[in-house]
């Protein structure tokens, strides 16, 4: 069926939206596609759900495609399941909770591990009934602190969860490796360039996790990747550690005054001066103290000593204290804890406290990869104004463990040996884990084997975020004049202008809108009367319809324009020949 303008659903605005940070923002807003209801929450107009409807339409068949099923769990979740896991505390306020009128705690859910797997458990209980690969495509809410960029950080987005059951680990590689084709056959259908990274499974746990991640400056995530072939999240980046050093023969550490050195420039420039020495801040040993507060509410201060070169990385300090909260000190912890000489704290104290059986601040203290044993470092001496040269670790200080947190650099050896790393922006589009045992343990899902015996089943999870892929194809694919829909995704095929007075020009394009449909093509006819060229133009540009009939001045001759928005070539033929070109294409 022909959909008309003039009765259709829209109004497109000639102004930016204020609060629009990114284009795929302004211009679905511009364009009709979707409207702000609150930050991070946008009602679906008709054309927003008419593109959103055919990427998920993509997705089911590739879905299907690999063997997986369609369900439909509800957004309202109650708590006990997640309480079972551990997950209504560990995401913390990063989810939406509320309480019936009977007092009974609810969550809107972030993810459904836990309802697939109560499905599972409640109908299956064979090894027979498995491998099992189960979806649905549905809206997810997180609590973010700050929603950003329209469709690309809301609260409420739609995705697309899979999970698999298998009851052998061999079953879940299986199944792993049949989404993960999935969604590469996905991204190359919707025109998408992206890169397969190592990612942390953060709260959703368990072993092998990967990322799809499409490169774009406006991406919230760093990923690092060398040319041979490596490729991680920043987050799930592993420091090459360079090999321990003999120290027999090193000389004992030095305490020296360091007046006015509270930083790592200060003190270089000061050591160099009066050690007569080209000391560089690769030198020194950064000693940065985190407050972290966890599920229990409790708070710990932990020291982090890393090579001065490097900063602390906001994103991978999160992964390493997961699921604590990680914040900086504050002047209140360091009045609490009068060891901490704040801008000389170091491992060592010159009452010859080695870390490891008692520490020099009375602070846990954990070390970057990288200050391995044998490794020499002017650092704090816990000395107002003093600090410490030819301090040497293994020797004179140890550590309680050791974390990634330092910040990567492009040029940093990649863990696998296969060569320097550069660094890129990402947005992810799509992320797959092997769960393993950790959700099915948690909930008691065991089918019998072929022996007879109970085995607990092994599960992979699988998502793909269809809303903010909607937003990237949009930053993808549009022009100073609007939206540039790829056909795949478009609202509608062809959308077909009438322009003029003419009346003969509104009767062709009638016959040529009903003609177009004939053949399988879905027509937006623009039959608005009394509405300028120029104004149908405008909205036909911003819309973003690939292909566009122009039926105006030839129409008293049969002859249309066909104009392709992504090419701008505009072709002159009769009105059946114009039939015949769209539907071949």
């Amino acid at each position: 069926m022909v959909t008309r303008l003039s009765n259709f659903f829209l109004r497109t605005l000639r102004e930016d939206p204020s609060d629009a940070e990114v284009t795929s923002h302004r211009l679905l807003v511009r364009a009709g596609y979707i409207r702000r209801q609150a930050p991070g929450i946008f009602a679906w107009l008709p054309l927003g759900l008419r593109v959103k409807s055919r990427i998920e339409n993509i997705i089911r068949e590739e879905m299907a495609a690999a063997g997986a099923q369609e369900v439909h769990f509800p957004a309202l979740m109650p708590r006990d399941p997640y309480e079972a896991t551990g997950r209504w505390e560990e995401y913390g306020d990063g989810i939406f909770r509320l309480k019936d009128r009977k007092g009974a705690d609810y969550l809107l859910a972030p993810t459904h591990e836990e309802a697939f797997t109560l499905l599972v458990k409640d109908l299956y209980g064979s090894y027979k009934d498995l491998p099992l690969t189960i979806y649905q495509i549905q809206d997810k809410y997180r609590d973010e602190a700050r929603p950003r960029a329209g469709l690309l950080r809301g609260r409420e987005f739609t995705m697309k969860d899979a999970y698999s059951f298998d009851y052998t680990d061999a079953g879940l590689d299986t199944s792993y490796m049949a989404q993960r084709d999935a969604y590469e056959r996905i991204f190359q259908r919707l025109g998408l360039e992206y890169v397969i990274v190592q990612a942390d499974a953060g709260a959703m746990g368990g072993s092998r996790s990967e990322e799809f991640l499409h490169p774009t400056a406006i991406g919230e995530d760093t990923f690092v990747r060398s040319a041979g072939g490596y490729a991680a999240n920043v987050e799930a980046f592993e420091t090459l550690a360079p090999e321990p050093i003999a120290f027999d023969g090193f000389g004992e550490p030095v305490i020296f005054d360091s007046p006015n050195t509270p930083t790592i420039e200060t003190l270089v420039a000061h050591t160099n001066a009066v050690l007569d020495g080209e000391y560089t801040a690769a030198d020194t040993l950064k000693n940065v103290v985190l407050a972290l507060t966890h599920l229990d509410g409790s708070r710990e201060l932990v020291v982090v000593g890393l090579p001065g070169d490097r900063d602390v990385d906001e994103k991978r300090v999160e992964v390493a204290f997961a699921p604590a909260e990680v914040e900086p000190a504050t002047p209140e912890d360091f009045e609490k804890h009068p060891l901490l000489v704040k801008g000389y704290i170091g491992p060592w104290s010159p009452q010859g406290a080695i870390l490891g059986e008692e520490s020099a601040t009375g602070i846990r203290y954990v070390l970057d990869p990288r200050v391995v044993d044998g490794t020499r470092w002017i650092t704090g001496a816990n000395i107002d104004q003093k600090h410490v040269h030819s301090l040497v670790a293994g020797r004179d200080f140890a550590a309680d463990g050791y974390v990634e947190v330092a910040t990567v650099r492009p040029g940093d050896p990649a863990p696998d040996g296969s060569g320097p790393v550069e660094l890129a922006r990402g947005m992810e589009i799509g992320h797959v884990f092997q769960l393993g045992r950790k959700y099915a343990e948690a909930l008691g899902l065991k089918v019998l084997d072929e022996n007879g015996k109970l085995v607990t089943v092994t599960m992979g999870s699988y998502g793909i975020g269809v809303t903010r892929i909607l937003a990237i194809i949009a930053e993808l694919n549009n022009d100073d004049k609007g939206l540039i829909w790829p056909a795949a995704v478009a609202p509608f095929d062809v959308q077909v202008v009438a322009t003029g007075r003419d009346a003969a020009a509104f009767e062709l394009a009638e016959e040529l809108s009903a003609d177009l449909d004939a053949v399988g093509l879905d027509v937006l006819y623009d039959d608005r009367p009394k509405v300028s060229p120029g104004v149908k133009f405008g909205d036909a540009e911003l819309v973003g319809v690939p292909q566009i009939v122009i039926v105006g001045r030839g129409a008293a001759e049969g002859e249309v324009e066909i104009w392709d928005r992504r090419s701008g070539e505009r072709t002159l033929v009769s009105a059946a020949e114009a039939v015949t070109r769209l539907a071949a294409r």
